[in-house]
């Protein structure tokens, strides 16, 4: 069986996809904008390098989760000071900032080390429906969503 290499990590190309989060279930968007930052879904996929795509997403703030989860599902942040964790429900964190939500659930999905952290800087997330990345090109991406369901 012969190992193949990709070539050097300059020569890749990456694309620009933008995706409407409107409507969307907050995990589902999240798994699948994370293996396109990720790269699994070219053939070219390699786990130690960087062969994803860019992806932005606009309307952050369209995004929708099920049951309780908008009063129930608890974001927490901790200053490193004692007594310093701050709470915030869903709700109250995408009236504040929408951004942080899919932000939060893609970085989750990431690998935690420096290659996640570089993976995470492809991401640009923005609350209404403009952003600045024109000059790119972004190609539409549509989120497959499951048979039947409510989206």
């Amino acid at each position: 069986m012969e190992t193949t290499y990709l070539p050097p990590q300059d020569s890749l190309e990456h694309k620009w996809y933008i995706v409407d989060a409107s409507n969307q279930r907050l995990g589902r968007l999240a798994t699948e904008i994370a293996m396109i930052l990720r790269g699994k879904n070219k053939p070219t996929f390699t786990p130690h390098m960087d062969t994803g795509d860019f992806v932005i997403v606009v309307n952050a703030e369209k995004v929708v989760v099920t049951g309780k989860k908008r009063t129930q599902k608890l974001y927490r942040r901790h200053s490193g000071r004692p007594g310093g964790m701050k709470t915030e429900t869903f709700a109250k964190l995408q009236s504040r900032l929408p951004e942080r939500i899919i932000e939060h659930a893609v970085k989750g999905m990431l690998p935690k080390n420096s290659l996640g952290r570089k993976l995470f800087t492809k991401l640009k997330v923005y609350a209404g429906d403009t952003h600045p990345h024109q000059a790119q090109q972004p190609q539409p991406l549509t989120i497959n969503t499951i048979p039947g369901g409510e989206n």
